[in-house]
């Protein structure tokens, strides 16, 4: 669990996108897109799921990507290269399905882009046609341009100050993407509202789309309950049913709801850890 290189993609305005490189030999063998781990930075702290977003069997090493957020996000941000993890578990959660749909628009926004990558990288192999729109607030802040533009047939970067790409959001060029021709498969992940939006504008194309939840989660195993979501009227837990699942199914306001119940305990927690 000895973390191998550390890579800061993004720092802007106090706010960075790290990238994680860890010695996991078991978990590289059996990683597919659209699992996840979850972290221990240090022996008291939270567990935090984090997509795979890359497996390199040949080096037996996985790649982590994530935004310093809370508290324990930045405590995984100060370790470097040859520190160790607590504690390291996964793969989790169920791998996206791969198969050649057809034309595909992957939707990511913010650190979401991160975790779009290895599911576009396995869509691309299965022959499909790929769209990707990727969207953050600033050009500092839009990571891995470069490795989405050598698999996506086309790709549509947009950011929220116009710095990089079109100025707007990322929905806005899925909705006109989706009034020009006929697509197969929406893949999203980011923010709950964008992927409500997502749902919405699916809803309207009668276009499936998957999205891939950030919900709360503590055991990470299905005992705690802590990632539920109802989905098609149905109670699911997001760790061990998921983390995908069909977008206009989901019961976005109590997901909504549930993913802010801790929100000020955190923010107070995190000012106090890093105000000393």
């Amino acid at each position: 669990m000895k973390i191998l290189s550390k890579e800061i993609l993004a720092d802007c305005a106090g706010s960075r996108i790290v990238k994680l490189t860890l010695d996991a030999p078991e978990i590289s063998l059996k990683a597919r897109p659209g699992e996840f781990v979850v972290v221990m930075p240090a022996e008291k702290g939270e567990r935090i799921p984090l997509t795979i977003v890359e497996a390199d069997t040949k080096a037996r090493s996985i790649a982590l990507i994530f935004q310093e957020a809370g508290l324990s996000t930045r405590i995984l941000g100060g370790l470097s290269a040859g520190d160790n993890l607590y504690v390291l578990v996964g793969p989790l959660g169920h791998a996206t399905e791969i198969k050649n749909y057809g034309r595909v628009i992957l939707v990511g926004g913010g650190v979401g882009i991160a975790e779009i990558y290895p599911v576009a990288k396995s869509l691309k192999e299965a022959g499909n046609e790929i769209t990707v729109i990727m969207g953050a607030k600033t050009k500092e802040l839009l990571i891995l341009e470069e490795k989405l533009k050598s698999l996506a047939d086309k790709i549509y970067p947009v950011t929220d100050d116009g710095t990089c790409g079109r100025k707007g959001f990322t929905t806005d060029v899925l909705e006109e993407l989706l009034k020009e021709g006929k697509y197969d498969l929406i893949y999203s992940v980011g923010p709950i509202p964008m992927m409500e939006k997502v749902a919405g504008i699916s809803r309207t194309f009668s276009t499936r789309a998957i999205v891939s939840l950030n919900a709360l989660m503590v055991d990470a195993t299905g005992m705690c309950g802590c990632c539920r979501v109802t989905v098609a009227g149905q109670v699911k837990f997001s760790c061990v049913d998921g983390p995908e699942f069909e977008a206009d199914k989901i019961d976005w306001d109590e997901l909504r709801k549930r993913n802010c119940m801790y929100q000020d305990k955190e923010k107070h927690i995190c000012k106090l850890k890093f105000s000393r």
